[in-house]
């Protein structure tokens, strides 16, 4: 007989042992609510920024739900209306940018707020910012990747900010690697900008696409993430987008072909060579660091909608409304992308089982292919600034928040499953 997270042990007598603490443990969570009724807490601690809106969480969606159907995948769905969203504003959380206020920047329609994702075979409870920050007190999350794993970022800390806004301890000045502290939990929530997640160095800051020329060394890891990621319990490892780039591949230090790079007697490379390559190095590397312990999640590529164009060619991504299902598909380049990833986590996740490590799968590709509604386009800039329109990254409040119901409920599943596994 198998748990949705593990198999129990085939010995009658440990058998009462695993039910006991399963049932311990179904327990314990689902009282977590009954300590943090939002009204409890004090206004101060609750924001520091007055609301405009101030929308209130169902009792229902406070309940830990632990009893799963074994066969539900949360990550297939349809969004589905959700009047009471959005969570947040841009007037109540201070860490959008600029370039994902479409609140600040005009965007006429407001319909792209109110949806939530509802997967086909179950339910997947809203967010709960208390229930969160319990269950990941005294541990520590890194975001490791390129700008839309800091779009993540973001969007977690204007969901978290009705409990609780962080403190900067950033050790870099780099914005690009930020570290922050939930102090009233001790927990420390970090983003390492890595946007190839292999060694890269900048060869022309222009190059023949006008966007840069990079060398990449696609064997080895880029070790301003892998160096630090022995001291977190969970990481979340994103990349797609830079590897549209012109670039130069390296392998054992030797030249082995390029992307769009112009140079006489190179050969020309496919975009998935480089990709599939990196990670690997990527994942493999996870498997190297020896202090690293804790919880390693591959987040899938989150597809670009530009419609019309590329985005140097005046794409645009105009939709109001969410596709269904049945409207669309991943195709191309894009689902490509998507098998590699899903084809390294397996041969990833196997090895890392040998070796004792976790390795789980967000599967975020099919939810926002149907979200063409939810990027910038060109609300994120003033209408006389000379800047292309992004389908790339995600309004805040936006799309985007869905990915904390998806951490949410895994964070939620990972107790369980690592009680259950440590018994095997």
């Amino acid at each position: 007989m198998e748990l949705p997270f593990g198999k129990y042990s085939t010995s009658a007598q440990r058998t009462p042992r695993i039910f006991l603490l399963i049932v311990l443990a179904v327990t314990v969570l689902g009282l977590i609510p009954l300590y943090h009724p939002f009204n409890w807490y004090p206004a101060d601690l609750v924001t520091q920024y007055p609301s405009e809106i101030s929308p209130t969480y169902h009792a229902e969606e406070r309940k830990i739900k632990i009893k799963e159907p074994k066969t539900c995948d949360i990550f297939s769905g349809e969004w589905v209306r959700n009047p009471d969203a959005p969570y947040y504003t841009n007037m109540t959380c201070s860490e959008i940018h600029e370039h994902q206020n479409c609140m600040k920047y005009g965007r006429p329609d407001s319909d792209y707020l109110k949806w939530r994702w509802k997967p086909s075979g179950c339910e997947l409870p809203i967010f709960n910012p208390f229930q969160f920050l319990d269950m990941v007190r005294n541990k520590s999350l890194a975001i490791v990747g390129d700008s839309v794993g800091r779009n993540h970022m973001q969007s977690l800390i204007c969901l978290l900010g009705r409990v609780e806004y962080p403190v900067d301890i950033s050790d870099n000045p780099d914005q690009s690697f930020k570290k922050y502290k939930y102090t009233t939990y001790n927990f420390t929530l970090a983003i390492n900008w890595s946007p190839f997640l292999v060694s890269t160095k900048e060869a022309d800051a222009d190059g023949p696409c006008h966007t840069g020329l990079y060398n990449l060394y696609l064997d080895e890891a880029d070790e301003k993430w892998t160096t630090l990621i022995g001291g977190y319990d969970y990481i979340i490892l994103n990349a797609g987008h830079w590897f549209a780039r012109c670039s130069v591949y390296y392998e054992n230090n030797q030249l082995v072909g390029c992307r769009y790079c112009g140079l006489p007697n190179v050969t020309e490379l496919p975009h998935n060579y480089a990709y599939q390559r990196a990670f690997r190095t990527a994942l493999k590397a996870i498997n190297d660091v020896e202090n690293f312990k804790g919880v390693a999640i591959l987040r899938t590529f989150a597809p670009s909608h530009y419609e019309g164009g590329d985005w140097n060619k005046g794409g645009d991504c105009i939709k109001t409304r969410p596709f269904r299902s049945n409207e669309t598909a991943s195709e191309g380049q894009s689902l490509e992308q998507y098998r590699i990833q899903v084809e390294e986590f397996k041969v990833a996740e196997k090895e890392g089982k040998m070796k004792g490590k976790r390795f789980r799968l967000m599967d975020t590709t099919q939810a926002m292919l149907l979200r063409p509604d939810g990027h910038p386009s060109k609300y994120g800039h003033w209408p006389n600034e000379n800047v292309v329109n992004d389908c790339v990254h995600w309004c805040l409040p936006g799309p985007i928040d869905s990915w904390a119901d998806f951490l949410f409920h895994m964070f939620k599943m990972e107790g369980t499953r690592f009680l259950v596994e440590k018994l095997q």
